[in-house]
């Protein structure tokens, strides 16, 4: 009789697996982008507080499949049994060819650029710096599972400490800059209110990444029924929490036009707050927390053409599924997602590659909402230990809003959707060819 999963989790752990999964590097680099697009201090905390509502629905929507289909794969699976192998491969594919590459392109160059900042080296290191992060957490997944692990474990502790320091100072110093809370007017650019405000929603929503996946406890948890959505409720509303009151800390700290497209205003604050010295030191917690959130995308990334392939399912899929003698790590996936991150730091900047990542996976977020609809129509009998709350409203809230960020990024910046989809559709003569050959 197969093992079946112990059902240990409670809602604590549930609640610290929910936040662990979110809380990345986002938090600290994607105000530059937020103000840049409102110009406005209310506008920018209205996008954060947005970004965070529609997550909850989003996490809330996707944890009644995570509890229907608890198997291997979650959302490629969910996107199988809704819509069939093509749109599940796509999925498949786009998470090996966008997703985990741009997400290590684009902490590399923040890593770099934060490095640059600390160090007062010249701009023309960034390039090189960058691949260097990059390829330095590769080797280390090479060594092993454990090593790669540990390294995260480790970060995981450390990115919370200068989150904590920059929130507590920031509120206890007297801001610097008035901060308008309710006005929500667009500030001086020439862009519409909904094209600056959609833009603004896309860029925080990379900070908020991660979500998709917040359901996959759910078959180790003791209540799933009871706890998950209070996990994803209570887990994303603090997420979202400590994200407002850390842009509000910004913004009483420096001018908007100190903070718009500047990716080392995180380190300003800090040296604003705790003085040269002071400032570095919480620099250097924010690098850590980069690598850890690098490291864990790195991981998670290198298995998932390794698990295409072992289906014969992705291209050179004989090499895809070789693994290292000694440490069983699949190198050549490795080695194959570290090459599509280094092309990608050499075209993109960081917020162009964390945008395309964000407007690729709501596509496929809103096609997993729209499951939730096909399941309950297709499948009324399939064993649903968790029910989305409010159901019809929530899911429908983050279809509509996905739906948004979707059509104005397409209206504002299409160029971008065009890569982002292009490089997606390029999967369809791949997944007929390998059925072909299988």
């Amino acid at each position: 009789m197969a093992k079946q999963l112990k059902k240990e989790i409670s809602l604590i752990g549930a609640l610290s697996t929910v936040m662990g999964t979110v809380i990345g590097a986002g938090v600290f680099f994607k105000a530059a982008a937020v103000v840049s697009q409102t110009q406005s201090s209310g506008l920018t905390l209205f996008a954060w507080l947005l970004a965070g509502f529609l997550t909850i629905c989003g996490g809330l929507t996707v944890a009644e499949l995570a509890t229907a289909i608890p198997e291997t794969g979650g959302p490629v699976k969910y996107i199988e049994i809704a819509y069939g192998t093509l749109p599940s491969f796509l999925l498949g594919w786009a998470q090996s060819i966008i997703y985990f590459p741009a997400n290590i392109a684009a902490l590399s160059i923040i890593f770099a650029t934060q490095c640059l900042n600390l160090f007062h080296l010249d701009a023309q290191f960034l390039l090189p710096l960058s691949i260097l992060t990059a390829c330095s957490v590769t080797g280390i997944n090479l060594l092993g599972t454990k090593i790669a692990a540990n390294v995260q474990s480790v970060t995981l502790l450390v990115k919370l400490i200068p989150i904590a320091v920059i929130i507590v100072a920031g509120l206890l110093t007297p801001g610097k800059v008035d901060v308008s809370i309710v006005d929500i007017s667009i500030g001086g650019t020439d862009q519409s209110w909904a094209a600056g405000f959609s833009a603004a929603l896309l860029a925080t929503l990379f900070a908020y990444d991660g979500w998709l996946n917040v359901g996959t406890v759910a078959g180790e948890m003791k209540r799933p029924e009871k706890d998950l959505p209070k996990a994803i409720i209570f887990g994303l509303s603090f997420v979202t929490l400590i994200y407002w009151v850390i842009n509000l800390v910004f913004l009483k700290t420096l001018p908007i036009d100190q903070i718009a497209g500047n990716l080392n205003s995180s380190s300003e604050v800090a040296t604003v707050l705790f003085g040269n010295m002071g400032g570095k030191i919480v620099t250097v917690g924010i690098l850590i927390s980069v690598y850890g959130a690098l490291n864990g995308y790195t991981m998670t990334g290198i298995r998932v053409p390794y698990a295409l392939a072992l289906k014969d399912e992705f291209l050179f899929s004989k090499q895809m599924k070789k693994l290292s003698k000694n440490t069983a790590i699949p190198y050549v996936a490795a080695l194959f997602q570290l090459a599509i991150a280094c092309v990608m730091m050499s075209v993109g900047t960081f917020d162009l590659l964390t945008d395309m990542l964000v407007f690729v996976m709501w596509f496929f977020s809103i096609l997993i909402f729209m499951a939730v609809f096909l399941l309950r129509r297709r499948f009324p009998e399939m064993p649903r230990p968790y029910k989305v709350p409010l159901y019809p409203i929530t899911p429908l809230i983050a279809i509509v809003g996905g739906g948004f960020i979707l059509i104005m990024t397409t209206i504002t910046t299409p160029m971008l959707v065009i890569t982002g989809i292009g490089i997606t559709a390029i999967g369809i003569p791949v997944f007929y060819y390998l059925q072909r050959k299988k």
